[in-house]
């Protein structure tokens, strides 16, 4: 592990140094973007309501209001408490939209408008700013108000029907995947919006639909001879990632999970299997071979995998330049050599909370790095910090706040 408290409180350095975002979401899709804005250099203040994000609550926690999903998705974050439905805390609300430079919200289109926080009322006060937020579908469609979780969504999408061409029972992949994904599609949207803005000085609405986003994410290799009018044979599915040989395969003492991709890698991996003799058989010679014949070519490989250790099939598959790298859990990666060499995992103080650990920031810049510079905030801890910007007094706050 790396001790990196003293990161915490490093100056931001990121690309999007100098911009304020208002945060007024919850969850995980729209605390993930503004998350990485924040990560990025961006001022990230995180509007709460008095019982503040649903996700302080899920998960382990030391103290109420600070487990560990909140823990991993608001950090560069202050949190200011303001119930928008007073009309105190609206006005404070909408001072605070005149300084910045990007709103991001998780509502549904139809509950932004009856709180008043429409793009045109919201882009009125700052015409500005850069206005975005996650939808479960397209706002130009007829389910543009409809509720969507990634739970509904994966299935919609044809993911959980993935799973059971596979493994023979409809599953949700094991992770938010959506949420996550889309989260990412919306970070890098917004910083789109803000360099088009710098182009031609004006703000504008972005909205990322979860249930197209991976849509366009999950057809990109499925939609495979469905590409060709009429479709061509096997129609939609790439055949390679739906055979059950498809998965990290069993050796002597554990699993390795091993890929050829191109001709030239499958005629080193099948010598280095020990079947050589398979170089020139036309049914596994040329990517169209393999193609058609997965199954038996997998099967063949699984097989041979079970004669060595794991140790053993790296060092031959190594020699061979070919991927290859041992299947780990998650528990087994927290003390992986590799990541502590990397400082990929940050342990820190948190001023609440106590020794805690974060994600290092996957993404470098040469010039302007991210920074991990504030922890996750509690509810409400930089409202005095924030609104006394704006011009409130200490009195004025603490009415705000009541």
């Amino acid at each position: 592990m790396v001790d990196d408290a003293e990161k915490l409180d490093a100056k931001a350095t990121g690309p999007l140094t100098g911009i304020r975002v208002v945060d007024l979401t919850v969850n995980v899709l729209g605390p993930v973007s503004t998350q990485i804005l924040g990560d990025m250099g961006a001022d990230v203040i995180k509007i709460e309501t008095p019982q503040g994000d649903p996700n302080r609550e899920t998960g382990p926690s030391r103290n109420p209001g600070m487990s560990a999903m909140h823990m991993n998705v608001n950090r560069n974050k202050r949190s200011v408490v303001l119930d928008l439905k007073r009309p105190e805390a609206k006005a404070a609300f909408m001072r605070l939209i005149e300084t910045a430079d990007v709103f991001v919200h998780s509502m549904r289109p139809g509950a932004a408008r009856r709180l008043g926080i429409s793009y045109e009322e919201i882009s009125a006060r700052n015409p500005r700013i850069i206005y975005a937020f996650g939808p479960g579908y397209r706002q130009d469609g007829p389910n543009r108000d409809y509720p969507a979780f990634d739970d509904v969504v994966q299935g919609e999408s044809g993911i959980a029907a993935l799973m059971a061409q596979v493994n023979g029972e409809p599953r949700y992949y094991p992770t938010v995947i959506i949420d996550k994904f889309c989260g990412y599609i919306l970070a890098s949207a917004i910083g789109m919006a803000l360099f088009a803005r710098e182009r031609t000085g004006k703000g504008q609405e972005v909205h990322v639909p979860m249930f197209e986003t991976i849509l366009s994410f999950n057809y990109l290799e499925h939609l495979w001879g469905a590409a060709f009018d009429p479709p061509l044979d096997p129609g939609v599915g790439y055949v390679r990632l739906l055979t059950s040989h498809r998965r990290p395969y069993a050796t002597k003492d554990g699993h390795i999970c091993v890929l050829a991709v191109n001709d030239e890698q499958w005629r080193r991996i099948l010598p280095a299997l020990g079947r050589p003799e398979l170089v020139e058989d036309q049914r596994f010679a040329t990517t169209a071979g393999r193609v058609r014949n997965y199954d038996e070519v997998y099967g063949i490989v699984a097989g041979q995998l079970k004669l060595k250790t794991t140790a053993e099939w790296h060092e031959i598959f190594d020699e061979a330049d070919i991927p290859n790298g041992p299947m780990k859990t998650l528990q087994e990666l927290i003390g992986d050599p590799y990541l502590e060499e990397t400082g990929f995992f940050h342990r820190y103080d948190h001023p609440s909370e106590g020794p805690a650990m974060t994600l290092g920031i996957p993404v470098n810049f040469s010039a302007t790095p991210g920074s991990i510079r504030l922890p996750p905030p509690s509810l409400g801890e930089h409202n005095i910090e924030v609104l006394s910007d704006l011009g409130y007094s200490e009195a004025d706050i603490k009415a705000l706040s009541a």
